[in-house]
């Protein structure tokens, strides 16, 4: 049986690194704590060799030249976190979460995938490096010592069995973490390395250092003995970016989403897994600015910190980070926050990938992103209510509807689909044309509208209907169904290149509130 141990150096710095990959060969410093006492709290080596040292305060960091600053991120560090807990279920399904920078996976079972250690560790390398981190790896039968070899020795590290305390002597007594006042004697007494360590006589050893001392010389040889315990892989997927200034403005906004959303896709992609939903929350500036992109025409005048959200419902599962990052930018330009953005949280819903097998004879249908990314587009062009599916409301009131979300059915081909009875269609005027009717014995008898003029052949009706008498606008019509028939009057479009019919089946209907006569549709 064999451990890989997968660390993260310089955590802190690469998690918000990871956000920022420009920053990956700068000199970064991150400070902490609550102004002004904000101290440094991690570097990057460019950082160290330029003089910068642990504790200094903000003020003292920002006298070096070329040094960026940014502060310790919580977030990002959980996020970084997360993502390497997905790298390693990537591979393997038995994961320890051993610490925050450190993992280790249990590579039985992988051999007949990878066929060699060393694939897996250049897999791991590959994948890690896809979510925006360097990491060092240790493959050893020996759990501890893949762990302590992982942080003692930068790239890909394999210790054979048998091997362990060889290849473990170079390394430094301190990647073990010993208290504080063991490394000191250890130091005083000139053991600063493994191999010293473990050429000290052990029962001595552990009248000196008691059982801290046994601990250090089985870790040192290579011959600490525990079990792998296994973490529950969850299922949020969350990336969050603190920003140092106010955004106000698209384009670099939709940047600092593609970031989020490619490192979202990637640990989705990591888990085999899409995204069926995208929640998206904004922190925004306490005083809101006059921005032409980001401003309605509304002034506000609130002064508490807001918080802007969105949320993207996918119609099919989909881990394509540039087509969610155009279905993001056309919602943000419907619907735009009032003020300038100072934080970004977006978390991914997830959902199975899709999978389809199109027919060899049957016609192909819309991609389901493409047509998304189509209607997204209309509706910001002509409004949430103006496209989708029309679905008729739960009211006796006639020719009442509403647009609800157009999600097509994809769970049965087309050639089992039952083709429908033939059935008489109406097809309604929108809005309904006024028109001019003679009674004959209280029956229509002649009617004329935009110049057409026509002789009643039968009528049926009325059908009276009423209703909503409590709201503003209530209804009271007596409804008819003409069967009516035109003489040389001019042709009337109805749409698709169709026209009225010489003679035709009509609906009618006397507005008793307004006292008037209107069309309200055609039977085809």
């Amino acid at each position: 049986m064999a451990f890989a141990s997968i660390y993260v150096p310089n955590f802190l710095v690469q998690s918000v690194v990871r956000a920022e990959a420009a920053l990956r060969d700068r000199a970064i410093v991150l400070v902490d704590g609550n102004p002004p006492l904000e101290k440094v709290a991690a570097m990057s080596d460019a950082a160290a060799r330029a003089g910068i040292q642990l504790s200094m305060t903000k003020s003292q960091a920002t006298q070096f030249n070329g040094v960026e600053i940014r502060n310790r991120s919580r977030a990002q560090e959980k996020a970084a976190h997360a993502a390497l807990l997905d790298l390693g279920w990537s591979v393997s399904p038995r994961v320890e979460d051993t610490a925050q920078d450190t993992i280790v996976l249990d590579l039985a079972g992988l051999a007949s995938l990878f066929h060699s250690e060393e694939n897996v560790a250049n897999e791991l390398l590959r994948r890690a490096a896809v979510l925006g981190l360097l990491v060092n790896i240790a493959i050893s039968s020996n759990l501890e010592a893949a762990v302590n070899a992982a942080r003692g020795f930068s790239g890909v590290t394999l210790i054979p069995a048998g091997e362990e305390a060889q290849r473990l002597g170079c390394m430094p007594i301190n990647v073990l973490s010993p208290s504080l006042e063991v490394l000191e004697t250890l130091d005083l007494w000139g053991v600063r390395t493994c191999a010293a360590l473990t050429a000290l006589p052990f029962l001595q050893l552990s009248e000196r250092l008691g059982q801290e001392g046994v601990r250090l010389h089985e870790l040192a040889r290579g011959a600490s003995q525990r079990s792998l315990v296994l973490a529950e892989p969850p299922i949020c997927f969350e990336e969050e970016m603190p920003l140092d200034y106010a955004v106000a403005e698209l384009e670099p906004l939709a940047f600092l989403l593609g970031r989020l959303l490619d490192q979202l896709c990637a640990r989705l992609t990591a888990r085999s897994l899409a995204a069926g939903a995208i929640r998206l929350r904004f922190d925004l500036e306490r005083s809101p600015e006059n921005n032409p992109r980001f401003s309605d025409g509304k002034s506000s005048g609130e002064l508490a910190l807001r918080i802007y959200e969105k949320a993207l419902n996918l119609p099919v599962p989909m881990r394509d980070s540039k087509m969610l990052l155009r279905l993001l930018r056309l919602q943000l330009q419907a619907n735009p926050p009032r003020a300038s953005i100072i934080k970004i949280w977006l978390a991914a819903e997830p959902a199975l990938q899709r999978v389809a097998q199109g027919g060899l004879f049957l016609p192909n249908s819309p991609d389901p992103e493409k047509l998304e990314l189509t209607i997204a587009r209309l509706k910001n062009l002509v409004g949430d209510s103006h496209i989708g599916s029309p679905e008729l409301i739960d009211t006796h009131r006639p020719g009442e509807f509403r647009m609800s979300r157009f999600a097509p059915s994809r769970d049965e081909p087309l050639k089992n689909r039952k083709s429908s009875n033939l059935a008489t269609g109406f097809r309604a005027f929108r809005p309904s044309l006024p028109l001019k009717v003679e009674l004959r014995e209280g029956y229509p008898a002649r009617i004329s509208f935009r110049g057409m003029r026509g002789e009643v052949v039968a009528a049926s009706g009325p059908w009276r209907t009423s209703g909503d008498w409590w709201q503003e606008d209530p209804w009271q019509h007596d409804e008819w169904d003409l069967e009516i028939h035109f003489r040389f009057s001019p042709a009337i479009h109805l749409g698709r290149g169709s026209t009225c019919p010489q003679r035709g089946l009509y609906r009618i209907y006397y507005d008793v509130l307004r006292g008037n006569w209107f069309m309200r549709g055609i039977y085809d």
